[in-house]
């Protein structure tokens, strides 16, 4: 999935910003996290972007959440931990859309991996996998 629908009027938008691969396949747990998004929140918009190899872009996902309406967009960095795509490649991707965009605002979350529930999360699928009685 890429996109979630919305009847809703102007409001935010969310960009999953991944890596991306030369493997479309690996693609599809960021697309995972946008179709939990919309069972959740049907109303939210919500666009994947890619920095490299996979379609789209940060670029064409921004044009695709403001042609919906979008007034401001949350990039949630679907990264483990803030390097230099987070540091320095997403805010140097931003800072080349604004002037396309002028009247939309920009926000950018912590790198998901960072979060402290997902680290609780991670640490708790690691337990769990040790655990036989866990597994399924």
């Amino acid at each position: 999935m890429t996109a979630t629908r919305s009847d809703g009027a102007a409001g935010t938008g969310l960009v999953l910003f991944a890596h991306g691969a030369r493997d479309p396949g690996w693609a599809g747990t960021v697309h995972s996290i946008a179709d939990r998004l919309a069972q959740h929140s049907p109303s939210l918009l919500v666009e994947c972007a890619f920095l490299d190899f996979i379609a789209p872009d940060l670029r064409e996902a921004v044009a695709r959440l403001s042609a919906r309406g979008a007034q401001r967009i949350v990039v949630a960095p679907v990264f483990l931990s803030a390097g230099g795509h987070v540091l320095r490649d997403l805010p140097q991707r931003l800072s080349e859309l604004q002037p396309a965009y002028p009247a939309l605002r920009f926000e950018v979350l912590p790198a998901l991996g960072a979060v402290p529930g997902v680290i609780d999360a991670m640490a708790r699928a690691c337990a769990d996998a040790l655990d036989p009685a866990k597994r399924s």
